[in-house]
């Protein structure tokens, strides 16, 4: 089976949590990462967002960065990214700079479900 590895352009943990909340914030328009812009409000999941994982057929998986490079060390990647994994091996599903293009939620959410009936299925 395949699975959607979303890996966010963020740290794990919650200094660096506290520290991407106030850069959302104080200079929403210069943070890093536009798939957590797209998911998550400044403190909560984006309900799009939630509503659609929790219907979706598709295995996902979220990982920060650095959780994803202790995971699969040989690895190199620009974030964030989209990958899909089958048998452990990675291929960009949807890269930082087609993430970077996205301007909405819905946005997203209709180009993992088209690419995914292209791919995945």
């Amino acid at each position: 089976m395949t699975t959607l590895v979303f890996v966010y352009n963020a740290k794990s943990g919650f200094k660096n949590l506290a520290l991407d909340i106030a850069h959302k914030l104080f200079s929403p328009k210069t943070y890093a990462c536009n798939l957590c812009a797209l998911t998550f409000n400044t403190f909560t999941e984006n309900t799009i967002w939630k509503d659609f994982r929790n219907r979706t057929d598709l295995e996902i998986e979220f990982l920060h960065s650095d959780a994803f490079e202790a995971k699969f060390k040989t690895e190199n990647f620009s974030y964030p990214i989209i990958l899909s994994k089958t048998n452990n091996t990675l291929q960009p599903f949807l890269s930082s700079k087609a993430i970077a293009s996205l301007t909405s939620v819905e946005e997203l959410i209709l180009t993992i479900e088209s690419k995914s009936c292209d791919r995945l299925r």
